[in-house]
C-alpha cells in the first residue's frame, strides 16, 4: 500500500516514524510543510523537513521533540558573544545540516533536490519532499501585530492570540516535483497529527496540491493532534478555540471540509463521536498519545486499519 502523508511539526514527524515501522518505508511519501522556513545567521533552515529527516533517521531528540539528539551549543553561544542572533536555537550538529543545505541552494539546487540528497545521505528510504520549492511563508495576524511564524512561535513564545493565519507566496507557489505524482499514484492519503493551521494549512494553500486532493479517488483520513481538547505540544488547542470556536474532534474535522473520510482521535474525546459523524466523517477512536515507539506503531496501525474501511 502506497501512502502519501501531509505532515509538519513534532507530532507529524513522530507519526511518520511509527508508520514506517509498520509499512515498507519506500511505500511512504512525506509531503512536508515549508511555511516555517527561515534564514538564521545566513543559513536556510527548514524546521519541519529537518524534524522529519531526523525522526526517520533515528537522530532526533526525543525529549525536546525537535533538533538533534546529544546536541551541543558552542557555535550558537560563540555567535551570540559576537553580537549574532541567538533566539532561534541551532545546535552544533544541526548547523552541519544547515550548512550543506544552504551551500547547495546557493549553488542553484532546489529545496526538493537538496532534501532528496540529505535523505539519501541519512539512508532514509521514505520519500521526503517539501510541499513546494517556492518561497511560501506563514504569517500570523494578532492584536499585537503581524509576525512571521518563527517570530511568533519561538521569539514571542506564541503568547499572542491569533486572529488570522495567512500564507505569503502561496498564490504563486507550485507543488514541488514528485508531490502531485505521489498524490495521484498513492493508495491512500493521511493527514498527520499536526496543527491544522500552521503545519497542514501551508500545504493546502498550494493550489495544485489542494486541487489534487479535491479530485482524489482514494481514501483520506486525518489523525487529530489534540487529546481531551489539548495539544501534546504547541499552540494548536488555543488556535482552535479562537479560530474554530472549540477544540473537539468536530472542530478538527471542520478544518478539513470535504477532504477527509475519517478522523482518528483519542478515547478521551469519545463523547464527540456523534458530532464527527454528523459532518459525514467517520469517527475512529483510539489511544493517540505517541509516548514511545510502541505507541507510535499502534497509532499507525489504527490509521492503516481506518484507511482499509474508509
Amino acid at each position: 500500500m502506497k501512502i502519501a502523508v501531509l505532515t509538519g511539526g513534532v507530532g507529524g514527524a513522530r507519526f511518520l516514524r511509527g508508520l514506517v515501522d509498520v509499512l515498507d518505508p519506500a511505500d511512504v511519501t512525506a509531503i512536508v510543510n515549508v511555511g516555517d522556513d527561515l534564514d538564521v545567521l545566513g543559513l536556510h533552515v527548514s524546521p519541519d523537513l529537518d524534524s522529519v529527516l531526523y525522526a526517520l533517521a533515528g537522530l532526533g531528540d526525543e525529549e525536546r521533540g525537535w533538533g538533534r539528539a546529544d546536541e551541543t551549543w558552542n557555535a550558537l553561544e560563540s555567535a551570540a558573544a559576537f553580537g549574532g542572533e541567538s533566539w532561534f536555537k541551532l545546535g552544533d550538529r544541526d548547523i552541519g545540516l544547515q550548512l550543506v543545505r544552504t551551500q547547495a541552494m546557493r549553488a542553484g539546487e532546489a529545496l526538493s533536490q537538496v532534501t532528496a540528497r540529505l535523505a539519501a545521505a541519512a539512508e532514509i528510504e521514505t520519500v521526503v519532499v517539501p510541499a513546494t520549492d517556492d518561497v511560501l511563508r506563514t504569517w500570523l495576524d494578532t492584536p499585537n501585530g503581524s509576525f512571521s511564524f518563527q517570530q511568533w512561535f519561538v521569539a514571542r513564545g506564541h503568547r499572542d492570540p491569533v486572529d488570522r493565519v495567512r500564507f505569503e507566496g502561496a498564490a504563486a507557489a507550485a507543488a514541488a516535483p514528485g508531490v502531485l505524482d505521489a498524490l495521484l499514484e498513492c493508495d491512500a492519503i493521511v493527514v498527520a497529527p499536526s496543527n491544522p493551521y500552521v503545519s497542514i494549512g501551508p500545504i493546502l494553500a498550494v493550489e495544485r496540491i489542494r486541487r489534487a486532493l479535491d479530485r482524489r479517488r482514494v481514501p483520506c483520513i486525518a489523525v487529530s493532534p489534540l487529546i481531551g481538547g489539548r495539544a501534546v505540544k504547541g499552540p494548536a488547542a488555543e488556535m482552535m478555540h479562537r479560530l474554530q470556536g472549540g477544540a473537539t474532534p468536530r472542530h478538527v474535522s471542520d478544518c478539513y471540509p470535504g477532504l477527509i473520510d475519517a478522523l482518528v482521535f483519542d478515547e478521551a474525546d469519545a463523547e464527540h463521536a456523534d458530532a464527527v459523524s454528523g459532518l459525514g466523517v467517520r469517527p475512529v477512536i483510539a489511544r493517540t498519545l505517541m509516548a514511545d515507539a510502541a505507541a507510535r506503531r499502534r497509532l499507525a496501525e489504527v490509521a492503516l486499519d481506518a484507511l482499509a474501511v474508509a
